[in-house]
């Protein structure tokens, strides 16, 4: 009636009762909007939960506050490509979204000139080798992880350590497990393989890293797999892979001893197990003023490097200088077999190459002797009789100190092109007078190079 008293013929609209959201809506939409979610981007990832590809408890705060800091296209944007992923085998939801969001911004900053492919692993054959091995597959933004630890039936001891895991390099972009997998496998038994992920292309990086259950199968996967033809002129570059656990730390006062910088880096840092520390030739209450950190894992050394560099943490109430260390690489033991050089190190100033001569000749006939600062390498004609010297005489007092000895290691192929690299370099920007200087384990390796005026000249010891 009041339509009518009004001429108008329309009806009249009762009064609207609030939305009930239980109806339209998950259980958590209201806990999103009180995250401070807009209400675009909550009613999406609401969405995403309804359909059963992920839950709310799958979520923490950091990939919630992450979404919150996009705005609402750039939010939805993720969340939409996030929600076409395929998660099927992904076991960490909540980091998966994380590392989405990383790339969505790589993408932004790129101008989205990079390309996604749209090539991808074939899951059905994925599948089946999950099911004839055993192995699970996690997958994030960054890699794909097979295994780690396998299946029971296949190993069931600790996880393997030093000199089980190879690196694997040209891989083809578009190959994935089910190729990978069947060939390293004749090697031996695989703990793991990580194939690392280009998140803005969806392929793979080209490489990979192999962990096996042994150090053999490790050697033989280098063996059977390296210039292995994986497809029709691409060949698999495979080789042992030392995983770097030792820093380098310079800045230290001198009168520091092993035992307060192991307490002392102890307290700020964790995993670390051992302290390497010179020290000086005439002064032996003094170190050099530096020393190397040794972690029980690369994970460890990462996170103390990553905590020493923040600024944050200081040492002695100082900033410490705080960089990788060379990785030592394990020597091939049929080449040390063949070894008939001993490194002695710690030698006492006042020891020269006569007396040395004299100590060790009683063991067997020399080559040669070389001593540079306070070690020194002793050259026999025979391998029985270096081993022999250096049992006796390791530990042994000469010239008023105590002597260790170990059998030299053959020069270091690669590290020999990092320190060309590094002289390659700093021929580039030198302009004034430069020393450097470096000492490993074996002679070849010793040298002193002085660059001036952009000339660089190395000197043999």
């Amino acid at each position: 009636m009041a339509a009518e008293v009004n001429g108008s013929s329309g009806l009249v609209k009762e009064e609207e009762e609030p939305m009930d959201v239980t109806a339209t809506h998950s259980e958590n939409y209201q806990a999103l909007l009180d995250a401070g979610l807009p209400q675009k981007v909550a009613e999406s990832l609401d969405n995403i939960f309804q359909t059963g590809l992920v839950a709310y408890v799958d979520l923490d705060e950091r990939a919630l506050d992450a979404l919150r800091e996009f705005n609402e296209e750039g939010a939805l944007s993720v969340l939409q490509q996030f929600k076409e992923s395929d998660l099927s085998h992904v076991q960490n939801k909540s980091a998966f979204l994380c590392g989405v969001m990383k790339t969505y911004r790589q993408r932004e900053k790129q101008g989205n000139k990079v390309q996604e492919s749209t090539k991808g692993p074939d899951e059905v054959k994925i599948k089946a080798l999950l099911e004839r091995t055993g192995y699970t597959l996690d997958v994030t933004t960054g890699q794909r992880k097979y295994g780690g630890p396998p299946p029971e039936e296949v190993f069931t001891g600790p996880q393997p350590g030093i000199g089980t895991e190879v690196f694997v390099g040209k891989i083809p972009r578009d190959l994935y497990e089910d190729e990978l997998v069947p060939l390293f496998e004749k090697a031996g038994s695989i703990w793991d393989l990580r194939l690392m992920m280009d998140p803005l292309t969806g392929q793979n990086r080209g490489y990979a890293f192999i962990t096996f259950c042994s150090k053999d199968a490790a050697q033989e996967a280098v063996k059977l797999c390296d210039n292995y033809e994986i497809r029709s002129g691409k060949y698999l570059g495979v080789c042992i892979s030392v995983a770097n656990n030792r820093l380098f730390v310079g800045s230290i006062p001198k009168n520091k001893t092993r035992e307060s910088i192991l307490e002392d880096f102890g307290k700020v840092t964790e995993g670390l197990q051992e302290v390497i520390l010179y020290t000086q030739p005439d002064d032996k209450r003094k170190n050099r003023g530096f020393c190397f950190l040794e972690y029980e894992d690369h994970k460890s050394a990462a996170q103390a490097r990553r905590r020493l560099m923040s600024g944050k943490v200081k040492v002695w109430g100082n900033p410490v200088t705080v960089e990788w260390a060379d990785p030592v690489a394990e020597p091939d033991p049929e080449v040390m077999a063949k070894v008939k050089v001993l490194f002695v190190r710690k030698l006492a100033t006042p020891v020269t190459e006569e007396l040395l001569e004299s100590t060790f000749s009683q063991f067997g006939k020399l080559e040669r002797v070389k001593k540079l600062k306070d070690y020194a390498f002793v050259h026999f004609e025979e391998r029985d009789a270096a081993v022999k010297a250096m049992q006796e005489m390791n530990g042994k007092e000469l010239g008023g100190e105590e002597i260790e000895i170990v059998l030299a290691k053959p020069p270091d192929k690669k590290r020999k092109e990092r320190q060309a690299a590094r002289q390659t370099t700093a021929q580039n920007f030198a302009s004034d007078e430069l020393y450097f200087y470096a000492v490993f384990t074996n002679e070849d390796e010793i040298c002193q190079v002085r660059l001036r005026n952009v000339s660089l000249n190395c000197f043999r010891c």
